[in-house]
């Protein structure tokens, strides 16, 4: 009698001293989130790229995509972290003479500590690799728009660059201006007013006074239009320009502002469904832990049996 009062004392003391996390269920259970994670992740990639179509019309459309990856991640996280809190309940060790409190509560620290360790491996496996492939399909989409803002000057800069061309060129023509009839050749007079262009949109696009008339001097010139004419044509040339320059600040701005909603919406969201696998992770850690509670070792059959 006494022997068994001692074993029991002594059981119970190493218990007292016995951590009450089980290290290697909870990484059972972050492994197989974390692979659950993945094999579901690559699936809805695979489902999103078949459902996507470069055609106007055809397939899914951008709200709707956005929709379903928002429910397909939500999905995923909730189905691989139960899966994960579930394995870390069952297979952590059993707790003897424990309270059933402290019991629930080692349980849930356990199905949430499989989902932080599982999010953290998938987020070291995958987050840098997406967020590196939205990151740059954003920036493409914004580059391409804002480059229309810069085509003007980009492709002025490239008509009128040539072998050794600097930026104080547009100030060595204004050093050689004349008053008299222009004596210039087709390839330098647009040379010179492609400088002029790209110097004024670069600014403020307003055309100086002695900009205009030079450069309508050359119009008139090369067009044989009268020089009111040339002005005119000159006006109405440069108002189109700084017009359609306006116009690709203005997209870019709007380009710009919807990406940064996009991904507000895509953060907030993504919160979401990390919560709700928390959640599910510990959840699930409870029945898995409560079903390792209820398993009959074969020892205690046999016992059982004897008496």
């Amino acid at each position: 009698m006494n022997t068994s009062t001692e074993s029991h004392l002594t059981a119970l003391a190493a218990a007292e001293r016995r951590s009450g996390v089980s290290w290697a269920a909870i990484f059972a259970g972050a492994a197989g989130a974390a692979a659950l994670s993945l094999i579901l992740v690559l699936l809805g990639f695979g489902l999103g790229f078949s459902a996507v179509s470069p055609w106007p019309g055809d397939g899914v459309s951008a709200k709707g995509l956005g929709i379903s990856t928002i429910v397909w991640l939500a999905a995923t996280q909730i189905i691989a972290s139960g899966l994960g809190g579930y394995l870390a309940g069952r297979l952590r060790v059993k707790w003897a003479s424990v309270h059933g409190d402290e019991v629930y509560f080692r349980d849930t620290a356990h199905g949430f500590l499989a989902w932080a360790v599982a999010t953290l491996v998938t987020a070291t496996l995958m987050v840098g690799v997406a967020s590196h492939n939205v990151g740059a399909g954003v920036k493409a989409g914004t580059e391409v728009v804002a480059g229309a803002a810069g085509g003007i000057t980009s492709a002025a800069t490239a008509t009128a660059g040539t072998a050794g061309s600097s930026p104080y060129d547009y100030f060595v023509d204004t050093l050689f201006r004349s008053d008299s009839a222009l004596a210039v050749n087709e390839d330098a007079g647009e040379a010179a007013v492609t400088r002029i262009m790209v110097r004024t949109l670069s600014n403020d696009g307003q055309l100086s006074p002695e900009d205009r008339a030079y450069v309508a001097q050359l119009v008139s010139q090369r067009t044989n239009l009268t020089p009111a004419q040339a002005e005119q044509r000159v006006d109405t040339v440069f108002a189109q320009a700084r017009q359609a320059m306006d116009d690709a600040k203005r997209a870019a701005r709007e380009a710009a502002d919807a990406a940064s909603k996009a991904a507000a919406v895509s953060a907030l969201w993504m919160f979401i469904a990390l919560l709700c696998g928390a959640f599910f992770a510990s959840l699930a850690a409870t029945y898995g832990g409560r079903r390792r509670d209820a398993v009959i070792l074969s020892d205690d059959l046999v016992s059982a049996r004897v008496h």
